[in-house]
């Protein structure tokens, strides 16, 4: 990459200087030794047909499930074949950023409807162009409502524990100090949070359907957070969202979520996209782009990027985030997943996932030592106990083709879509009867 590098040697050292280190090695020293690469050791070229017939090679090591029961974060859903056809069009595929306006209105629109139907998905008034995934898209949304008096942020334990990670790390960096509310009986405890509340308090975050699967009293939640003065911020499933209260009947300010399943397949690490959704009164507050429609010099209809709230075009002090970019592509392809099934499509996949999760419960529980771990009402993923090693038990369903359920404390976390037949879940109780005897 050296004949790519704009700057001279001497501009490097001229920076390296700047900045108050001696070489390129020191602005890593954070970094282990152990991680740092001292050179690649790479073979020589090989010919197209060679590189297909190695990566061919490779790709048999992994384990293709043809029956997957694990959520926790990321879920199985149909994709109708569209979504790919339109999604990976060149004009779509290869644009990077709706920069320039006049010459951007095609993808402009795109991002325009995305946010139209995260609007009418969550019930808020305005949404932004996305952000890099779900979890940064909860980190955002704390930091949005950071204030010089209310220093302080609550997250509910019963929230994702890689996304509770994130918003850490986030507040970690913008002097926030985080406090997890503790859990009882698997979901956010309502007197823990009413003795943590007080006029420190700036936001409060829970998710619904929460880690465990279970559906919360979001609306309570949002009293007791509006009643100290704080912000009311959920995290949501976006295909839950269609047979619970959204959002804005649950009184929050701010709605966020990871839009996998919006037509995303279960990809290893992504890319996904964070939605972020708010109403009109914080809309300034929102991190990122937001597209807006209006009219050109001639009358017609016309796209532009509006309500900037970062430090590329606003005093960096006054910035509510830093984030640079959107996921374009990813929201695109959640539009385009949303258009093809339709509100009645999405609406009776999650009652596919309701029914099929209950039904798997059901069945499952009729096994001797395995319960509900938890009480309370669930959409599509649940907890159950298990009577032998959770190990042992996923071994045993991976040599069937199953992959289980997500160990957690104590416990199973099973993930049931529509993507499951009777049959399969049939499969699964049955292999799961002979392990527990």
């Amino acid at each position: 990459m050296g004949s790519y590098i704009p700057s001279t040697l001497e501009e490097r050292e001229e920076m390296l200087a700047t900045v108050g280190v001696k070489s390129l090695d020191d602005l890593y020293a954070q970094v282990p030794a152990a991680m740092r690469l001292k050179e690649l050791d790479l073979p020589s070229g090989k010919s197209e047909l060679e590189v297909a017939a190695i990566m061919e090679a490779i790709s048999l090591k992994n384990k293709v499930f043809p029956y997957i029961f694990r959520g926790a974060g990321a879920y199985n859903h149909y994709i109708p074949a569209i979504v790919k056809s339109v999604s990976t069009k060149e004009e779509f595929l290869t644009a990077y950023t709706p920069y320039q306006a006049e010459i951007s209105q095609g993808l402009l629109q795109s991002i325009f409807e995305y946010q139209t139907m995260i609007c009418e998905l969550t019930g808020m008034d305005v949404s932004n162009a996305s952000v890099y995934d779900g979890a940064s898209a909860a980190a955002e949304a704390v930091a949005m409502f950071r204030d010089k008096k209310r220093t302080k942020a609550l997250i509910s334990g019963a929230v994702n524990p890689m996304v509770i990670s994130t918003v850490q790390t986030y507040c970690n960096g913008s002097g926030i100090e985080l406090e997890v509310i503790p859990v009882k009986d698997g979901m956010t405890d309502i007197d823990a949070l009413n003795a943590l509340i007080d006029d420190s308090v700036s936001s409060v975050y829970m998710q619904q359907p929460n880690y465990y699967g279970i559906i919360e009293d979001a609306s309570v939640i949002g009293e007791i957070a509006h009643a100290a003065g704080a912000k009311y911020i959920m995290g949501v499933n976006p295909i839950a969202v269609t047979v619970l209260k959204t959002p804005a009947e649950c009184g929050a300010d701010a709605a966020v979520g990871e839009g996998q399943p919006l037509g995303m397949p279960i990809a290893f690490g992504g890319p996904y996209l964070g939605f972020m959704a708010a109403t009109k009164s914080v809309m300034r507050k929102l991190p990122g782009r937001i597209v807006g429609e209006t009219t050109d010099v001639d009358g017609k209809r016309a796209y532009v990027l509006t309500l900037q709230a970062r430090e590329q075009h606003i005093r960096r002090e006054k910035a509510s985030s830093n984030i640079c970019s959107n996921q374009a592509l990813c929201a695109l392809t959640a539009s385009v997943f949303m258009t093809a099934l339709g509100a009645d499509g999405i609406v009776k996949m999650a009652k596919h996932c309701l029914s099929k999760a209950h039904y798997a419960a059901k069945e499952m529980c009729g096994i001797k030592g395995v319960d509900m771990k938890f009480g309370g009402e669930f959409f599509h993923e649940f907890v159950t106990t298990s009577p032998v090693n959770t190990n042992i038990l996923m071994a045993k369903l991976e040599e069937k083709g199953i992959l289980g359920g997500y160990p957690v404390e104590d416990g199973i976390l099973w993930c049931v879509t529509e993507m499951n037949s009777k049959s399969q879940i049939d499969t699964l109780v049955s292999v799961m009867k002979g392990v527990c005897k």
